[in-house]
């Protein structure tokens, strides 16, 4: 049986919420059709969206709902609203996806493609520059642990394998909650704990990517590395290089909307919106309604 899942993502003005409608279509592209898809705004931002971003999601089947941002950390933490959109209860599906607005899939894919029961599947991070490994000491010490004796490859930047580290901008987790509770739940509280470590250089914006590894083993379930087929970051050392053509590569995570048009892919995001929903320009689904 075809496990059930729902893709989350943040719709964010004044940028996230017009790529959020890109990604969308490329979900529509490629995913089946009982694939669920909801992107989540800040409430105190939902009357800041421009009405195409939700006529799109309408016309593709999506909603957008509102999420408590303010007063969830410390301090104002605009990285932090995945874990947030994470956190968020969900009518019943067997994994949720999050995934980063500046995401496009490529190729066709499956849910089971990405998803693993008991387990957490996210990518290897691209590097990890701001810090050695000594830092997993102070992590997983706050939280009496040991650190890791496994070791991978970082995507990019890493010719020694290193203390696992993973991106959080494809994160896919079963909703079941497992005998330590439910992973977001588990994510929320393993971020905002080493964010009070005061000792703790980097923590923003990285907070995030740091707490992750340390909830998936919280949390009882294992990680789950998918291939960089699956999540391949450009960017940083391969700003400028074309798609490798030598692999079939699901999903490109642009990070910036400059990378985006330098690999052409802007032509590719907006064909991808147009098979979906007639217009190739978001901001146009609604130009011509009273």
């Amino acid at each position: 049986m075809a496990r059930e899942l729902t893709f989350i993502y943040i719709v964010e003005p004044p940028e996230y919420d017009i790529l959020a409608c890109y990604l969308l279509a490329s979900i529509r592209t490629h995913f089946p059709d009982t694939v669920r898809a909801i992107g989540y705004c800040p409430e105190h931002r939902m009357t800041e969206l421009h009405p195409s971003v939700f006529r799109a999601h309408e016309i593709m089947g999506a909603e957008i709902r509102p999420m408590r941002t303010k007063g969830m950390w410390d301090d104002d933490y605009p990285h932090g609203n995945k874990i947030l959109a994470a956190l968020a209860p969900r009518e019943a599906s067997g994994f949720t996806a999050f995934v980063d607005s500046d995401v496009l899939f490529m190729r066709d894919n499956t849910p089971d493609a990405i998803a693993r029961p008991d387990a957490v599947s996210c990518s290897a991070a691209a590097s990890l520059i701001w810090a050695d490994d000594e830092i997993w000491s102070d992590i997983y010490g706050a939280f009496d642990m040991p650190v890791p004796e496994d070791r991978i490859h970082l995507m990019r930047r890493s010719s020694e394998p290193r203390v696992p580290y993973y991106s959080s901008g494809f994160v896919v987790f079963p909703e079941t909650a497992g005998p330590q509770g439910r992973f977001p739940d588990i994510w929320y509280d393993t971020a905002r704990r080493i964010d009070r470590i005061e000792t703790l250089d980097n923590r923003r914006p990285y907070l995030d990517q740091m707490s992750l590894p340390v909830a998936i083993r919280r949390s009882g379930l294992d990680w789950n590395e998918l291939p960089e087929e699956q999540h391949f970051i450009l960017g940083g050392k391969l700003r400028g290089q074309p798609l490798p053509e030598d692999r079939d590569i699901y999903a490109v995570h642009y990070r910036h909307t400059g990378v985006l048009r330098e690999t052409g892919l802007n032509k590719v995001a907006r064909a991808k919106l147009a098979a979906q929903t007639g217009q190739k320009y978001v901001r146009r689904l609604t130009e011509d309604e009273g």
